[in-house]
């Protein structure tokens, strides 16, 4: 496995992205690379796949996100490390919270790109998390390790239903979606997503039972 990148937007560097991209065969997200490019097919519509420095299928905390953004074709991964404001929040929250990037899966309630070329950022519309639903199960069924499900932002948290439904002993955590917009409209927020992922953290460093 690759040294993992010590600060944010760590994929604006060209060749730092074509090293991640070198690694995209990587057995752990294999399957999950298998169900991005079913529901790709499915949906009519590009789905990024998850970052191979990631857990993959041996993640124990899933972070569930809304939406793929505009600028996420230019990586075409699910990650951290991407050149943007909500990605460069993500990468410090979960670094203060001492989360190991093994441990952790970062996927979106809704998984396929929404936005029309050259639009700009929206949220999911509720008939795309609806249309999205069925997907969820297949995603958890691929993960046996998973202790705890992180929801960022409003469309994320109506996951939690789904996710008591079929995994219903998994602790499941509301925080705010991490973006700058959030982060500087609402003093709270940030306090808010901190105290989130420390519960996440404190699941993760339970002992096996």
């Amino acid at each position: 496995m690759r040294a993992e990148p010590q600060a944010p937007k760590a994929l604006a560097d060209p060749d730092a992205l074509a090293a991640r991209r070198a690694l995209i065969g990587a057995p752990h997200i294999a399957p999950i690379r298998a169900l991005a490019d079913r529901i790709a097919a499915e949906r009519g519509a590009p789905v990024p796949v998850p970052d191979p420095l990631d857990g993959g299928v041996g993640a124990r905390m899933l972070l569930l996100l809304e939406t793929p953004g505009p600028a996420v074709l230019r990586t075409g991964f699910v990650t951290r490390d991407s050149a943007n404001g909500t990605a460069a929040n993500l990468f410090r929250f979960l670094a203060e919270a001492g989360i190991a990037r093994a441990d952790t899966l970062i996927w979106n309630v809704v998984p396929w790109l929404i936005h029309e070329a050259g639009a700009l950022n929206r949220a999911p519309r509720r008939a795309e998390v609806a249309a999205a639903g069925p997907y969820l199960a297949p995603l958890l069924d691929l993960l046996p390790r998973l202790a705890v499900a992180v929801l960022a932002g409003r469309f994320a948290g109506e996951a939690a239903p789904a996710l008591a439904a079929h995994r219903p002993a998994l602790p499941v955590i509301r925080v705010p979606h991490p973006s700058p917009t959030n982060l500087c409209t609402a003093p709270d927020v940030p306090a808010r997503i901190r105290r989130g992922l420390a519960e996440a953290a404190a699941i993760l460093d339970r002992p096996a039972s």
